[in-house]
């Protein structure tokens, strides 16, 4: 609360007193101090929350994308630790839109929790650390230096790697990275890739990309003139579009091109799409996350956490040995 008393130049018990509601303040004062801290980013809710002294029994988590099934998977992981100890879960979404989660964070603050669960935030550092100075946070897919902040990743490096060398042993040598763009998580995947491909002395080929099915089929679209024998996909959901998109274009999976995707989501189980991807295990990252919280709320520890997973490569239908005479386009499409 020192920066909300310093930007409205007025006394941190003063401060105080407005998010108590004292009467013994002036309507000047009041209006200078929720001014100040509407413009720090502040919730005042929250705010009167640490200065009382009853203890909140919800969580708030912030989802990414609901369409996409990783973030399901996680907060069943984080339900059900909340609910062996006795708290409830409030869920919202931002829609991968930095505005849009901007505001619900200050919704879910609003509510006075006793942490938060941040699932993927696409938010500026700035507006996390604010978050984390009026409660617990915990960041799910992204990477944190903050010291009130712990988080939960996996290994993408790692990940991306084992699906290089996948590939790789199946003879493919022209293999394209449908990349995450400025999504959380991309930069190390994509830093994953050009390693993995530089060590195999191959060419990459870096696609931008976002994660989702429609992005995904985009970039195929772009690739339709000099397409790749082997595609890895930033998620399952970009991979789901990708091979969606070359099927109505003519080209067959696994026959002409290979496709892995990324995260092993109940999407890439299905006996139909049955996609090779790269396990990460989504309900021990939200149990990990809910843990961490709870750490903080009950005083157990002051310094972050930083988990990192190690992710593995499972192989179901998408991929197969290259094909001799490369990817050959079908006419009229696949049905």
């Amino acid at each position: 609360m020192e920066d909300v008393a310093a930007r409205a130049g007025v006394s941190r018990a003063l401060v105080s007193l407005v998010m108590r509601g004292s009467p013994k303040v002036s309507d000047q004062r009041r209006t200078a101090v929720l001014k100040a801290a509407e413009e720090l980013g502040y919730s005042p809710h929250a705010m009167a929350r640490s200065l009382a002294s009853r203890t909140s029994h919800v969580l708030g988590v912030m989802v990414s994308d609901l369409h996409n099934a990783f973030f399901a998977e996680v907060v069943d992981g984080l339900d059900s630790v909340a609910t062996e100890q006795g708290f409830d879960l409030i869920i919202n979404t931002g829609g991968r839109s930095p505005a849009r989660e901007r505001r619900a964070l200050q919704s879910l603050l609003s509510f006075r929790p006793a942490g938060l669960a941040l699932l993927s935030p696409v938010v500026p550092t700035a507006d996390i650390g604010r978050a984390a100075d009026q409660t617990s946070v915990v960041l799910v897919a992204r990477s944190s230096r903050l010291s009130t902040v712990d988080t939960v990743n996996d290994d993408g490096e790692r990940g991306i790697t084992l699906a290089v060398d996948h590939l790789v042993s199946l003879g493919h040598k022209r293999i394209a990275h449908l990349d995450g763009g400025e999504g959380t998580q991309a930069a190390p995947r994509r830093r994953g890739y050009l390693a993995a491909m530089a060590s195999h002395g191959l060419t990459p080929q870096v696609v931008a990309s976002e994660y989702t099915d429609a992005a995904g089929a985009r970039a195929v679209h772009g690739l339709l003139d000099d397409m790749p024998s082997a595609i890895i996909s930033c998620n399952d959901f970009n991979a789901v579009g990708a091979i969606s998109a070359l099927e109505d274009n003519g080209y067959r999976v696994p026959e002409d091109v290979s496709v892995v995707g990324y995260d092993n989501t109940s999407l890439a189980a299905l006996r139909h799409i049955s996609l090779t991807t790269i396990d990460q295990p989504r309900n021990e990252f939200g149990r990990l996350a809910a843990e961490a919280l709870l750490q903080r709320v009950r005083g157990e520890r002051e310094e972050p956490v930083r988990h990192l997973l190690h992710p593995s490569l499972v192989v179901r239908s998408t991929t197969a040995p290259v094909a001799t005479a490369g990817p050959r386009r079908h006419a009229g499409g696949i049905s």
